[in-house]
């Protein structure tokens, strides 16, 4: 029996809550022995009283690298902050975890933090700390288009497109890491920081040299000979200070396109959202009952409620923002003209040209899309062949492709094969990603994959003259399941950067809310080309 929405949401919690301890309480205090805060505390001294901070990426390396003792949230925090009154992107290095050195879902996430900040001209901020490479995985974190060196190419592009960037050296900053910080616009330095290109130690072994660590890399020299940094700070609260300051200088946010617009609250309460859906893949229920919980005052003006019942379309607002609303409907009904029943969370051709449709109708009156995913994939079979679903369904795909308005994606229940795709997954450029702690992220459900490879193997095992019995058919079936069960797992997604956050229903439409408002700033004006269409 499947656990219920809001027993796994508890779960999900509390072991978030363990991330967020980063390499734990001794990391925690030599950190403090040196003078120096946290990440996390770092973050909450820079950010405004009483505002709120968005992290994303939280569970990014979650049950990996465990052969070198784990990197909890890849040793980066990264998060989207208020800092004197100006929405930014912060990007932390955590020294708890293996002295903030990047791994390779450190760098995945970084860029995903830069790809976001262009993408909403959020001003990005570095607290940097960290010893660089994890020289063990240097292989996988060095050379390739997505490694370390593309957050350098990051930087100045960013700073060519007019994006601020401000790096807090408040700790280590070495070897080819150093370059981050001097390719932003604005570099602060903390006394006891080191900033250098090789350490005392290589310095030593490949030119003989002796030198002090404050005279090869130190904030007093590359502050007073080097001119490398703008400003020399004693400690952490002095620079964090001057990093606000430095932030206020910034032109103030521009206004939100629902400013001065009244804001009703849902019809519904956020907890009903634990009673409405639930982690039962065969579960029935009303997307309506999900949105009347989500949108402002419940309200929404459903488009063409007859036809391709199986997607809802429709406009609604969120914190007062119009928003376009693609959702998978969870209800089985028979179509108005007849025919077999269609089945909640499939996609069948009629949803699929009315979603393409609605699609184009919003990105014509530039009405930003929120995509609610519980989806098990398009239809199949004969009869799906017949009706052309390959073709209409790739109007649909192309009209995500190429939408120019801002597109949000939140899974609720089941994200599975090319219904991810087509309902803006992670490979159509979302703004943003989220999911509920119960929701489930693969080509197929764990079942079916299961079913899937047992049937494979054992034709495998056939093949090759040998027998199979009853239980090694059992044992290899527990084996599969418990496989594809593992790794269907959001937590599994989020680990590997296919999520941005796994949030809290009761949270939901805060977390939208702020999405959207930072997505829907910076307005695309270009036309909206849709290249060969399908009919």
């Amino acid at each position: 029996m499947e656990p219920d929405l809001r027993e796994v949401t508890v779960r999900l919690l509390a072991e978030a809550d363990g991330i967020r301890q980063g390499g734990g309480s001794e990391a925690i205090a030599r950190q403090h022995a040196k003078g120096r805060k946290t990440a996390r505390e770092r973050i909450t001294a820079l950010t405004d009283p009483d505002s709120s901070f968005l992290e994303l990426g939280l569970w990014a390396g979650y049950q990996l690298y465990e052969e070198w003792g784990g990197a909890p949230g890849a040793g980066v925090i990264t998060g989207i902050g208020v800092v004197a009154g100006r929405r930014v992107m912060v990007i932390a290095n955590d020294a708890t975890v293996k002295a903030g050195a990047f791994f390779p879902m450190t760098i995945k996430k970084v860029l995903r933090a830069q790809t976001i900040a262009g993408r909403n001209r959020l001003p990005l901020l570095y607290l940097v700390d960290s010893s660089g490479v994890f020289l063990p995985m240097q292989d996988e974190v060095f050379p390739d288009d997505d490694d370390f060196g593309r957050i350098f190419r990051n930087n100045a592009v960013l700073s060519a497109q007019g994006v601020p960037q401000i790096a807090a050296i408040m700790g280590n900053c070495v070897a080819g890491g150093a370059y981050l910080p001097v390719l932003c616009d604005t570099v602060l330095m903390t006394e006891g920081s080191g900033l250098y290109l090789a350490g005392p130690a290589l310095v030593k072994a490949a030119i003989g040299q002796d030198i002090t660590h404050e005279e090869l890399g130190g904030a007093g020299m590359h502050a007073a000979i080097s001119g490398t940094v703008d400003y020399h700070e004693p400690d952490d609260d002095s620079c964090l200070a001057r990093l606000r300051r430095l932030v206020a200088l910034l032109p103030p946010d521009p206004k939100g396109s629902a400013e001065g617009v009244p804001v009703d609250p849902p019809a519904r309460s956020a907890d009903d959202l634990f009673s409405i859906v639930r982690t039962d893949p065969s579960a029935q229920y009303d997307v309506r009952d999900l949105l009347a919980a989500l949108v402002d005052g419940g309200r929404f003006d459903e488009y063409r409620a007859d036809y391709g019942k199986s997607l809802f379309c429709g406009f609604a607002r969120l914190g007062g923002i119009p928003v376009g609303i693609v959702a998978n409907q969870r209800l089985r009904f028979r179509p108005e003209g007849g025919g077999p029943y269609q089945f909640g969370g499939v996609i069948y051709a009629d949803s699929a040209d009315k979603a393409a449709r609605f699609v184009l109708d919003c990105n014509q009156s530039r009405v930003p899309l929120l995509f609610i995913q519980d989806v098990n994939g398009f239809d199949v079979g004969r009869d799906a062949e017949r009706s052309g679903i390959i073709r209409r369904g790739a109007k649909l795909v192309n009209a995500v492709s190429n939408s120019i308005v801002p597109k949000l994606t939140l899974i609720v229940g089941h994200s599975f094969g090319a219904g991810h795709y087509a309902l803006c997954g992670k490979a159509f450029d979302p703004n943003f990603l989220f999911a509920w702690p119960g929701a489930r992220y693969a080509v197929m459900g764990a079942q079916q994959a299961a079913r899937t490879m047992l049937d494979v193997q054992v034709a495998t095992v056939k093949r090759q003259g040998k027998q199979v019995d009853d239980r090694e058919l059992n044992a290899m079936a527990d084996e599969l399941r418990a496989r594809y069960d593992r790794e269907t797992d959001i937590r599994y997604a989020a680990a590997r950067g296919w999520v941005d956050a796994i949030i809290d229903p009761l949270q939901t439409r805060e977390v939208l809310v702020l999405a959207l408002d930072v997505a829907t700033r910076q307005r695309e004006t270009d036309g909206f080309p849709v290249g060969v269409f399908q009919v």
